[in-house]
């Protein structure tokens, strides 16, 4: 780890990884910081990946950091803890960023892409989290195939339960729609449910069945078991953004109600100058192909704000040179 870098990319996740090979391939110096907690570590496959569909998530890191490597890029292990501008206010002198990881180190960049992901966290139901991301999942484009045809409860935990039932249905006709005491359907919904052959089931939902490490059903309250061979879950999507938050950057109420996630301009811009954020962390419904997407941009457009401040400081300095 050097001293300084062109750009500091905290979080080695698709939309880091494929930032950093971005700037590496127009020679900039970059540095990641990965703290190594991908979201979908506990997920068998990555799907939706054109090319690498089916792929693990760890691989397909892996085979992003030597790309990384391969344009000259640096990676380092750890978490950040914080950051702040060194540039001074209403000097014009050029933006600049010191970041501290959580183990003492520091480190400065030029430009700064916070990458950072999310965290799902999960409605209090025995069971749930250690099945998470084997048979208990939440999108049906990430796992529905997997699951087709098979027996699907739907676990009722946030608004979104009814457009998850719904949108289940069409991987397998054997869907269950567990209300929990949370979930009340509308007239119209009740009707919606009934035309598709979505069964319902009231009362609070306790805990999962397990029989041979394969879930087996749903255990509610009363001690009444379900048998279902998946579960599907709304998790709240809660960024990480501990790192933008030390700069002033604030996450918000996502629109969806899934969560709070952080704003950003169309190309990653948040509201600090010289800072871009990429990936869930934006964007918490976007699959692993479309943070790696937003990765490039967010590289791209990082690259293009540095060749402008180089060539501002460069007519500058050709202005202070004696005319020939």
């Amino acid at each position: 780890m050097n001293s300084q870098y062109d750009a500091v990319i905290i979080g080695g996740g698709a939309a880091g990884l494929s930032a950093a090979v971005t700037l590496g391939r127009a020679l900039r110096s970059v540095l990641v910081v990965d703290a190594g907690e991908p979201r979908n570590a506990p997920a068998v496959g990555v799907h939706g990946f054109l090319s690498r569909d089916g792929i693990s998530p760890g691989e397909l890191l892996e085979a992003g950091r030597k790309e990384v490597l391969q344009y000259g890029g640096h990676l380092v292990s750890g978490a950040a803890a914080a950051a702040r501008s060194t540039a001074v206010a209403g000097s014009g002198s050029e933006l600049g960023f010191d970041v501290d990881l959580a183990d003492g180190r520091r480190v400065a960049a030029r430009r700064l892409l916070v990458a950072t992901g999310l965290t799902d966290v999960l409605p209090e139901v025995g069971g749930l989290r250690e099945r998470w991301g084997r048979d208990v999942l939440h999108c049906p484009y990430c796992h529905g195939w997997e699951v087709r045809n098979k027996a699907i409860g739907i676990l009722g935990s946030v608004p979104m339960a009814l457009h998850q039932t719904l949108l289940f249905r069409q991987w397998s006709p054997k869907i269950t729609l567990f209300l929990n005491d949370i979930v009340v359907p509308t007239e119209d919904e009740w009707e919606q449910l009934a035309a598709r052959s979505i069964s319902v089931v009231e009362g609070k939902v306790r805990s999962l069945e397990v029989t041979d490490d394969a879930l087996s059903g749903i255990v509610l309250a009363s001690g009444t078991v379900i048998p279902v061979e998946a579960v599907v879950v709304g998790p709240r999507m809660e960024a990480r953004s501990a790192v933008l938050e030390s700069l002033g950057v604030q996450t918000v109420e996502h629109p969806m109600g899934v969560g709070r996630h952080v704003e950003v301009g169309p190309q990653g811009a948040t509201s600090v100058p010289g800072v871009w954020a990429a990936g869930n962390v934006t964007d918490p419904t976007g699959q692993v192909m479309a943070s790696a997407a937003a990765g490039v941009m967010a590289g791209a457009v990082i690259n293009a704000d540095l060749i402008a401040e180089e060539t501002r400081l460069a007519v500058e300095a050709a202005r202070m040179q004696p005319s020939h």
